[in-house]
């Protein structure tokens, strides 16, 4: 049987990342089964083995874009993908360096973590479905735009820890650069060099001291204003909202987030990444300059 893969099912094709990656697997020529031309709807129920694996039969591969709020769901999906025959399976990761121990013990990727040791099982079975976890970082264009990086709007910068660690990072498809929609294609036509592994990408590695100081570049003659927060102290904050009997997430979740980016020892530098093999450029200081510069 031949190892090409042509037929993928993206499930998940709305949100942030579904449409750049629907668009990249279609410039690539891969087969999808929502308009456009060639493109096959295939609405499933969630809850329901026998519905996702009607839906997944005849498929080569998955790849998972689900919203953080329905992570846990991919479980089913991982099983049905199996029993369907699919060949490849590429979860909604897309994030932090959740196969690293100190980051995988993050309460909020629990659900992350699941997933890929049931993947895991399932990729050691004889004959059983391989797997490919994209780990990128967070999304430098997205996070400036929205305030989670630098919080341009109120031209406001939270350095966390001095604002000095290096962490890679990496633009989203559907603001500027197709970054993860080309590492999902790079993958899928690489299926022997990516099979049962971790592949890291990044479009900069790069620290918030540097990012703030080229959104003040970008905006001469405005004031900008500085904190220093100590991940530790957030750590602790969620670790204690969290043990509370009605916890709310809105108080520790971004605040493990924030540890698993920019917190030491958590894997966010991806001091080597597999750009080559998928065929991503980094981008030149230049680059990131005017990526700030545009949302500044």
């Amino acid at each position: 049987m031949s190892n090409q893969i042509t037929k993928v099912a993206l499930v998940g094709a709305t949100g942030n990342l579904g449409p750049a990656n629907l668009e990249q697997l279609l410039a690539a020529g891969f087969q999808h089964p929502e308009p456009p031309a060639g493109v096959k709807v295939a609405p499933v129920d969630y809850d329901s083995l026998d519905s996702l694996v009607s839906a997944l039969r005849g498929q080569d591969a998955v790849v998972s874009t689900i919203s953080s709020t329905a992570l846990s769901k991919q479980l089913l999906l991982v099983e049905a993908a199996a029993k369907a025959g699919v060949r490849r399976f590429i979860p909604s990761d897309f994030g932090s360096s959740t196969l690293h121990p100190k980051a995988a013990a993050l309460p909020v990727y629990a659900d992350k973590v699941a997933v890929q040791r049931a993947l895991q099982e399932e990729a050691a079975r004889p004959g059983g479905m391989s797997y490919t976890v994209i780990i990128n970082g967070p999304f430098l264009d997205w996070g400036i735009m929205v305030g989670f990086i630098l919080d341009v709007k109120r031209r406001h910068a939270v350095l966390y820890d001095g604002g000095d660690r290096v962490f890679s990072t990496t633009t989203l498809p559907t603001t500027t650069l197709p970054t993860i929609g080309r590492a999902v294609v790079g993958v899928l036509r690489n299926p022997e060099a990516t099979a049962n592994r971790a592949i890291f990408v990044h479009d900069t590695a790069t620290t918030l001291r540097s990012l703030y100081e080229k959104a003040k570049k970008a905006t001469p003659g405005e004031t900008w204003t500085e904190e220093v927060v100590h991940i530790d102290d957030e750590l602790a904050e969620a670790l204690e909202e969290l043990k509370k009997k009605s916890s709310r997430p809105e108080k520790f979740v971004m605040k493990f987030i924030h540890a698993a980016i920019w917190g030491e020892g958590y894997g966010q530098h991806f001091e080597t990444t597999h750009n080559e093999l998928l065929g991503i450029k980094e981008l030149s200081e230049d680059e990131v300059q005017a990526i700030v510069s545009r949302y500044a």
